[in-house]
């Protein structure tokens, strides 16, 4: 092989690597504990999203918070209709495993994302305050 082409495989493989680089960051979030998050939320601007079903909303939820069901097929887009994307999205879950997945999906169709860390169950261990 000549040094061309050697040159040519290493662009090329810059290229690549770049291209997943930019594939990953697109469907990024971050994630935050309670008390992280608590803080986060009360940023002006973020708008906080509950993923849980309305029965789950039903039993307690952070105050100010959305409730859009992860679970509907048409979440993403119940979601470009009520939010704005110029704005940071805060997201929660039960578990914190749903509202991982809801924080990949709204990432991806362009969100800025974070995501509470264990969910309801974490921020009710901490003995934050919910509502019904």
């Amino acid at each position: 092989m000549t040094t061309i082409h050697h040159i040519i495989i290493l662009i090329m493989s810059i290229i690549g690597m770049a291209n997943c680089t930019a594939a990953s960051a697109a469907d990024s979030y971050v994630d935050k504990n309670v008390s992280e998050f608590n803080d986060y939320i009360k940023e002006p601007g973020v708008q906080l999203i509950d993923v849980r079903t309305p029965e789950e909303y039903a039993e307690g939820h952070i105050s100010g918070s959305t409730n859009i069901n992860y679970y509907d097929s048409n979440f993403v887009t119940e979601c470009e209709n009520e939010l704005d994307k110029n704005r940071p999205v805060a997201v929660y879950c039960r578990s914190g495993h749903r509202s991982g997945l809801a924080a990949r999906a709204l990432s991806k169709a362009g969100y800025s994302v974070t995501n509470l860390e264990g969910g309801i169950l974490a921020w009710n261990a901490a003995n934050m305050p919910t509502i019904k």
